[in-house]
């Protein structure tokens, strides 16, 4: 597969988000058979087959309670790298798990006392690493308002797109994040898609100008 081409999909399954929170790839059949009274897969009997679409979970421990387990309705979108600009390795999982080594490179002095996380990261290449299930509150907004409401962390599902600013995201990403905001938008009543700039205004600036609004707007899936 060369670089910035999505992974090739498992014939008739897509993605998919269980009661319990977590992304899986399931066959569209299995999804119909299984959906609960609520109108939620229960995962219960979908096959865990997550890495069938290069879905890893990686657990992270910066996520607590959603305030009266409230349904977030607000998908926010983030940019990250470490270091910034640089694309290989392990470093955003680490620091999602609280494993970063500190050491291993100058810049990450910057973060050295950050927890946070988000619900899910997109690689480049399109891989997606789930941190948080999408029922339990992540630590991806930080200082945040939408719509007059504070604390945007006790509404949202966050996503991260490995990338920056100014430098155009890949086309892998623009698909997988199609299709992932697809599964959390069949799972949780999302009525909004914000970037992190505009919760945060003034405080941060991703997913940035790189970011394609009409190509995600395009992009997602029915």
């Amino acid at each position: 597969m060369k670089a910035g081409e999505s992974p090739e999909p498992e014939p008739g399954r897509s993605l998919i988000i269980g009661a319990d929170g977590w992304l899986i790839a399931a066959s569209s059949e299995d999804v119909t058979k299984t959906h609960s009274a609520s109108g939620s897969p229960t995962g219960s009997s979908i096959s865990r087959s997550a890495h069938t679409q290069n879905i890893l979970r990686r657990p992270s421990p910066n996520h607590d309670q959603r305030p009266d387990d409230e349904n977030p309705y607000l998908l926010v979108i983030h940019n990250i790298s470490l270091p910034p600009g640089v694309f290989t390795g392990d470093a955003i999982i680490d620091f999602f798990q609280n494993r970063l080594d500190i050491a291993s490179h100058p810049w990450f002095e910057n973060i050295r006392d950050l927890r946070v996380s988000a619900h899910f990261l997109i690689r480049r290449d399109g891989t997606i690493v789930q941190f948080v299930p999408t029922t339990l509150r992540a630590w991806h907004a930080g200082v945040s308002s939408f719509e007059g409401r504070e604390r945007c962390n006790d509404f949202s599902i966050g996503i991260e797109l490995e990338g920056t600013d100014t430098l155009a995201y890949t086309d892998a990403q623009y698909e997988r994040l199609g299709a992932l905001a697809a599964a959390v938008r069949a799972r949780h009543p999302i009525r909004a898609v914000r970037g992190h700039e505009h919760i945060a205004p003034g405080r941060k600036t991703d997913p940035g100008v790189a970011f394609d609004w009409d190509r995600f707007a395009s992009s997602r899936v029915p």
